[in-house]
């Protein structure tokens, strides 16, 4: 992103650098700046320009906290956003895979013509530069109404319910085209019975029930989670600790 030019055997005097070209995925500025070269001016005299990143582009100039992958120079931005501002998070940068190996076809279903990698997250970045990711593109439940629903989104706040595990956010499909946006929630026994005074499954999915619409409180109407299933027993998970999702709508559809 850093541009420099020289200029030498400048004559005394006041002068304005203008740009006449932003680097890639900047914005052009179009204010001079001036500057003065003195009589007695014997040092190198240096103007320095900071240019504004366009919007919808977020560069990371700094080291990843955990593992202390260098960043500096990737540049995110979003495309095909919605209404709400969320579309897919894509990069490119000196850190970006060139491809899989020996897969063309999966580099070509990944990473653009113009050399954007698609992350397959979909996400937001708001004024200040800051990515809030919903969840996964794949795993996106679209309404009829047009409305989409991120899972992992509803997912966070149902797994801050007391005694609840874990719970798998999915939808319904219904004879009018709609999805009905439903929950199964593994939960812990014990914890349950000591918060809720429960035992039996039909008073912990009541129970649970009642405090999932306290969330749908919280949200607007078309977001609200309509049916609840419950059980103890783990959810089935890639060797990462991911719910299958899709092997897990095979047991509720």
């Amino acid at each position: 992103a850093d541009g420099k030019t020289k200029a030498d055997k400048l004559r005394p005097g006041t002068y304005k650098f203008i740009e006449i070209a932003a680097p890639e995925h900047y914005v052009l500025r179009a204010e001079p700046i001036e500057f003065t070269i003195d009589r007695s001016q014997k040092e190198t005299l240096l103007v320095k320009a900071e240019n504004a990143l366009k919007p919808g582009d977020v560069e990371l100039t700094k080291v990843d906290d955990i593992d202390g992958t260098a960043l500096e120079g990737a540049v995110f931005k979003i495309v095909d956003a919605n209404e709400e501002g969320i579309g897919e998070l894509v990069v490119k940068g000196p850190t970006t895979m060139i491809g899989y190996y020996n897969n063309d076809e999966a580099t070509k279903e990944t990473i653009d013509s113009d050399g954007w990698l698609h992350t397959g997250d979909l996400a937001r970045i708001d004024k200040d530069g800051f990515i809030f990711i919903s969840g996964r593109k794949k795993f996106v439940i679209v309404l009829k109404n047009g409305k989409n629903i991120y899972p992992e989104e509803l997912e966070a706040l149902v797994n801050k319910i007391e005694g609840v595990k874990e719970s798998f956010v999915y939808g319904k499909p219904e004879d009018d085209g709609d999805n009905t946006i439903c929950v199964k929630v593994q939960y812990d026994k014990n914890t349950v019975k000591e918060a809720y005074n429960v035992e039996d499954e039909e008073e912990i999915k009541e129970a649970l029930w009642q405090e999932v619409k306290k969330i749908n409180k919280t949200m607007p109407a078309y977001k609200y989670i309509r049916e609840i299933r419950v059980t103890e027993e783990d959810f089935i998970k890639t060797t990462t600790q991911k719910i299958k999702r899709n092997e897990e709508l095979k047991k509720v559809l």
